[in-house]
């Protein structure tokens, strides 16, 4: 894909997180925080319940990016502000939807849009990668 148009969907997922996904990114990031794992330490901070780690979320939607691209498209910048947690239930678990599109071209670079939400509501948001073509 060495053409952005505005306005095009360049990937689309849904990645699904469960607790057991959450203890694997807390082994490989060494972010024991037990909020990411545990109910009773959650609650008792005042959240609803255990949260995915924002870093394995901002992670999960530049992923979705960057599988859909071509593999001599480079990443130059990604940046996002965490709005909402995502909470992960015991026994579903959470899906994360990830819509990437295109935000901006031109001959060198593209800026990459993303919505990114969990349980219908937005998780990510001014959520942009910038690729150099």
């Amino acid at each position: 894909m060495s053409d952005f148009t505005v306005g095009d969907v360049i990937a689309e997922r849904t990645v699904h997180l469960t607790r057991e996904s959450l203890v694997r990114y807390a082994g490989a990031s060494g972010d024991f925080n037990p909020i990411h794992y545990r109910d009773d330490v959650a609650v008792s901070v005042g959240l609803p319940g255990v949260l995915a780690h924002g870093m394995l979320t901002m992670g999960l939607a530049s992923s979705v990016v960057l599988a859909a691209l071509p593999a001599d498209v480079r990443l130059i910048d990604y940046g996002v502000r965490f709005t909402k947690p995502v909470l992960v239930d015991p026994q579903d678990g959470a899906d994360v939807h990830v819509l990437a599109k295109v935000g901006a071209a031109d001959e060198t670079s593209a800026r990459i849009d993303l919505t990114v939400k969990a349980a219908e509501t937005t998780v990510l948001v001014k959520a942009q990668l910038r690729v150099a073509l």
